[in-house]
């Protein structure tokens, strides 16, 4: 599947520094107009970042950028340091506020980006870091509870009851991550890469429709990678996946969907690992070859 290119609605220039643009209150709601013509592109579109642009101090980290991503694809972004990958994620999130853009659900279309990391993580959007942050002196078992008390919200986690199918839920979200048995040992004494597991494992519990995972393999085993693949592809179709990996053969075994590479805080290239692979920019900018 090639993705389309959508020429994003015209916007104002984005604030000269970033400390102006955060105090700017974000639209609640992006028109209807422009999420029909997402979907007339993009029969199973999910979710749109849509023109986005962010800049710290004068550098530009990201601009006009748009990126959509559809129902239960797993989706690879790669690109050189300081292509824009990490700021993406951290729009997508809550934790960077954009100049200007709007990310937004489909079947919403409230913008995100004028949302509390908490709130954006409510709507829907999980977040794995780089390292694992799990709690070392809880069981497996246990970290997934938390994580499931969490989605509960506030009063729920306090006055509602451990239920059979809580106690369902994380046990089938144990044996997806492949931790099962390894349910009761306490999550610091976890090798690196079930640690890894256990958090993709806390995100699940919390049933996000897009998971954002960062250099899920950094640190691991030949075998711990072939898992995490095998464990990535697992996920989709029940979830839309983003993966951002520097390790290019990783990339290969689990591009299934699309490919979007970022240079210097723009679109580059976007498609099937085959089309991006030969991509001459892509050569010149990041593989190398």
């Amino acid at each position: 599947m090639v993705t389309e290119t959508l020429t994003a609605p015209p916007s104002s220039p984005p604030a000269a520094r970033r400390e102006k643009s955060s105090d700017r209150p974000s639209p609640r709601k992006v028109s209807d107009e422009r999420a029909q013509q997402i979907r007339e592109k993009r029969k199973k579109a999910l979710l749109c970042v849509d023109d986005i642009s962010v800049s710290f101090d004068g550098f530009k980290a990201l601009t006009d950028l748009t990126l959509i991503l559809d129902k239960g694809e797993l989706r690879c972004i790669i690109g050189p340091n300081g292509a824009g990958k990490t700021t993406l994620m951290d729009v997508m999130t809550g934790k960077t506020k954009p100049d200007k853009g709007s990310v937004f659900f489909l079947d919403e279309l409230e913008n995100l980006t004028g949302l509390s990391e908490h709130e954006i993580a409510r709507r829907g959007i999980g977040r794995k870091f780089q390292r694992p942050t799990v709690f070392p002196q809880h069981t497996a078992r246990e970290n997934i509870e938390l994580a499931l008390k969490t989605n509960k919200g506030v009063l729920a986690s306090l006055f509602g009851r451990y239920t059979a199918a809580d106690k369902e839920r994380v046990d089938q979200t144990l044996e997806e991550v492949g931790l099962k048995d390894e349910r009761t040992r306490l999550a610091g004494t976890l090798a690196h890469g079930q640690k890894q597991w256990l958090e993709i494992g806390m995100l699940l519990a919390q049933d996000p429709q897009v998971l954002l995972v960062d250099e899920p393999i950094a640190g691991m085993t030949h075998q711990e990678v072939e898992r995490t693949a095998e464990l990535l592809r697992r996920l989709t179709p029940a979830h839309t996946v983003v993966v951002i990996e520097h390790d290019m053969d990783f990339v290969r075994s689990i591009a299934t969907d699309v490919v979007t590479v970022l240079h210097e805080g723009k679109l580059l290239s976007e498609g099937p690992m085959d089309t991006v692979q030969a991509d001459p920019r892509v050569i010149e900018v990041y593989l190398g070859e």
